[in-house]
């Protein structure tokens, strides 16, 4: 077997497996339909962009066709970047305004394309492809436009994160790390797309052949990755209101005097006296989906206040505020003989956790010690 057959057989394979994933996405019964439909648009564009690797075989009539078929590659990212929006923010929806994804696939079908069509008699290129100024055109586009969309998505997760942080307590975090991981990979995997590109030049065909192998080979067990995680974890994600804004955005100012700066720390340390009192008296750490508003609901304390008090006036994110609390929860659990009976997984899920990975972190990075350890020191 040589390198194109390997080739076409491992992209036969790849798109076969995005499609089934698409399927999957677009059929499995979840509360966030729109992510699911645009991660499936993202499948089958890819699918479509693959599919380059064998389709020619069948389009030597119709190069047009084929030429068609390559700018698919400009839908994939638009898809992602908005399959990433729709999970990190439970009220993202689809607008107008979002069809400006579609204007890269839009320019270069009705601008650039029209002549390399016109360049195409009887199924023959009359000129040498790749010496056509359009194609250069097109690939840099494609190269800005998938770091343009690769940042985009890195500071949406970064924001997404520290919203989380700072107004939810639920330990699992599985949304971003899963998103995170997606892009760094789709990172890794359009570096090796790129220099594959390289070598198209180099006049190393042999070369270039295998490169084409790998790149297949990757997008096969990317796509396969995909699939264990959409398996293993059929509920991945819980995202967060888009109009909720971090708390260094919403910082009163502060009046300088010095009248005013003391009665402002007085009313700050009551606040906070207060609030300490309450996590310790009532306990609602002990709810594992315990958010800012609902704290600020039982404390009676406007969220924006309550906000800027945790993650502000005491410097520590929400997140870890209540924590804080779940972690000396269950050091008070761990170091009562009467309850040695309790297994960690138990004690965990008793003081508001829900994951074990994410308690033993917790806990580790509290007193250094595994539960465990703790346990029997």
């Amino acid at each position: 077997m040589d390198q194109l057959d390997l080739l076409q057989g491992i992209a036969r394979i790849s798109v076969f497996v995005s499609l089934l994933m698409a399927f999957f996405l677009l059929t499995v019964k979840t509360e966030n339909k729109l992510a699911n439909r645009l991660f499936a648009l993202f499948f089958i564009f890819s699918a479509i962009d693959l599919s380059g690797f064998f389709m020619y075989m069948y389009t030597e009539n119709h190069r047009n066709l084929e030429i068609f078929r390559s700018t698919f590659c400009l839908l994939g990212m638009p898809s992602f970047y908005l399959y990433v929006l729709a999970v990190c923010y439970s009220d993202f929806r689809l607008k107008w305004k979002h069809t400006i994804h579609l204007l890269p696939f839009i320019v270069v079908n009705v601008l650039f394309i029209p002549r390399i069509y016109k360049s195409i008699e009887e199924g023959n290129f009359i000129g040498p492809l790749n010496q056509m100024s359009e194609i250069y055109f097109i690939q840099i586009l494609i190269e800005f436009q998938y770091i343009f969309y690769i940042v985009s998505v890195f500071l949406i997760l970064k924001k997404y994160k520290e919203i989380y942080l700072e107004n939810y307590t639920n330990p699992s975090v599985s949304t971003y790390k899963w998103l995170f991981q997606m892009t760094c990979v789709f990172l890794v995997a359009h570096s090796i797309v790129a220099l594959k590109n390289i070598l198209r030049y180099s006049g190393f065909r042999e070369v270039f052949l295998w490169a084409n192998v790998l790149v297949g080979t990757i997008a096969l067990f990317i796509t396969c990755w995909f699939i264990m995680k959409a398996l293993k974890y059929p509920e991945l994600f819980r995202g967060v209101n888009s109009k909720l804004v971090l708390t260094k955005d919403i910082l009163p100012e502060i009046d300088e005097k010095p009248e005013a700066v003391t009665q402002q720390n007085d009313l700050i340390n009551a606040q906070i006296s207060t609030l300490k009192q309450y996590m310790i008296e009532k306990e609602p750490f002990l709810d594992p989906s315990l958010t800012i508003q609902e704290l600020a609901n039982q404390i009676s304390i406007p969220v924006r206040d309550l906000s800027i008090l945790i993650n502000h006036h005491i410097d520590q994110h929400f997140f870890d505020f209540v924590n804080e609390y779940r972690i000396q929860k269950a050091m008070q659990i761990l170091r009562d003989r009467s309850k040695s009976q309790l297994t960690i997984l138990e004690i965990l899920y008793e003081v508001g956790f829900n994951s074990k990975s994410s308690f033993n972190t917790s806990f580790k990075k509290y007193t250094n010690l595994t539960p465990t350890a703790y346990r029997n020191s």
